[in-house]
């Protein structure tokens, strides 16, 4: 996909003086409960309507959304309160009844994303569009069939394209519900800036009281707008209760964070960066050259497993390791979270190079 400011045009003419605000409920469930919210957000800060028409669950059984019938509730939405509005989409009949009801901004959802398949369908059903397409991340940490999808959809000359960052899916221990792999959406905004970023802080922590420091992490990143879930009895929804926050809660949080500057001008400022980030590049190298001889000392001990006949593995070894290293970290102010990471990793490297030596 070439990089092209036509991407980000459809946001540019939007004028805003801060961040896209996409918000609503995550599912629409009756019309008075769409009005309800809608209403409480006219004359806010909110830029599209959300709502959830068709929703997708893992098993038979659960609600999945009240279907067609609440674009009519969407139509009123606009005709009401002037709100702009936006749905996910799944297949070419979403799009199709979408179009029909005329919805704004249509968004692929994480579970979509996936498949090839149901992206190639979706962008032959909006060909040559001038809708607004958002694709949220793939379940998992995949860059290359994210952008894949977007990729698909320009292909099919749909201008007015932008991602959501959603978080993504893991078995690992975590206080989040999809646990946001920043540097995944970092990587995506350094490859392509003019492909307008958005955050799903409600998806990515599951947790209504984590919503506002995720929103601000992502704008201290310099995401360009967030999608936050809200309801006006959020503990008695029909779907993702934990992760909604009252319309009220919503505004209250739009007033509260802070957008911050790319950057400074000021000369004082810009000599103290560049004096901590030449630091941070020593210390980096020092990083290197010390996993480097960790390395080799992992040889070693390979070397000598192989003359002994004894297994690559020993899990007492790491799982002692593994203890010490997050306690240590703690005391340095490192996250368990990260500590895991980052001595999973060296780990496998290390077994890496033992197993080449083993089987050499």
């Amino acid at each position: 996909m070439e990089n092209s400011p036509a991407l980000r045009n459809w946001l540019d003419t939007m004028n805003l003086s801060h961040p896209l605000v996409i918000a609503g409920p995550c599912s629409a469930e009756t019309e008075k409960q769409v009005l309800d919210i809608a209403h409480e957000l006219k004359d806010t800060d909110v830029s599209y309507y959300r709502a959830g028409i068709w929703k997708p669950r893992t098993r038979p059984g659960n609600f999945e959304g009240v279907g067609a019938i609440g674009l009519k509730w969407l139509q009123r939405v606009q005709e009401e309160t002037g709100l702009k509005t936006a749905i996910e989409v799944a297949n070419k009949n979403h799009v199709d009844l979408a179009l029909e009801h005329n919805v704004d901004l249509l968004w692929i959802g994480a579970r979509s994303t996936v498949s090839p398949f149901i992206v190639q369908e979706i962008a032959e059903a909006l060909e040559g569009t001038d809708k607004i397409v958002l694709i949220k991340n793939p379940v998992n940490p995949d860059l290359s069939l994210w952008l894949g999808a977007v990729e698909r959809l320009h292909k099919s000359n749909i201008k007015n394209l932008g991602v959501i960052h959603r978080g993504f899916s893991t078995y690992e221990k975590s206080k989040y519900r999809n646990i946001p792999e920043w540097q995944l959406a970092i990587e995506l905004q350094t490859r392509f800036p003019d492909l307008p970023l958005i955050n799903d802080p409600s998806h990515i922590t599951g947790k209504r009281d984590m919503v506002f420091d995720v929103s601000q992490t992502a704008l201290d990143l310099n995401f360009d707008g967030l999608m936050i879930e809200t309801h006006c009895d959020p503990e008695n929804a029909w779907s993702d209760a934990a992760q909604q926050v009252t319309p009220a809660k919503l505004v209250q949080m739009m007033q509260d964070l802070k957008i911050r500057k790319e950057t400074d001008q000021e000369t004082e400022y810009n000599t103290i960066l560049s004096n901590c980030r030449a630091q941070i590049d020593i210390i980096d190298n020092q990083l290197i050259e010390t996993l480097g001889k960790r390395m080799k000392v992992a040889d070693e001990i390979g070397q000598l497993k192989k003359q002994r006949n004894v297994a690559v593995l020993q899990t007492n070894r790491w799982n002692a390791i593994l203890g010490k290293m997050i306690l240590e970290g703690e005391s340095k102010g490192l996250s368990e979270e990260f500590v895991l990471k980052l001595f999973k990793a060296i780990h496998q490297e290390s077994i890496n190079h033992q197993e080449k030596i083993i089987n050499r």
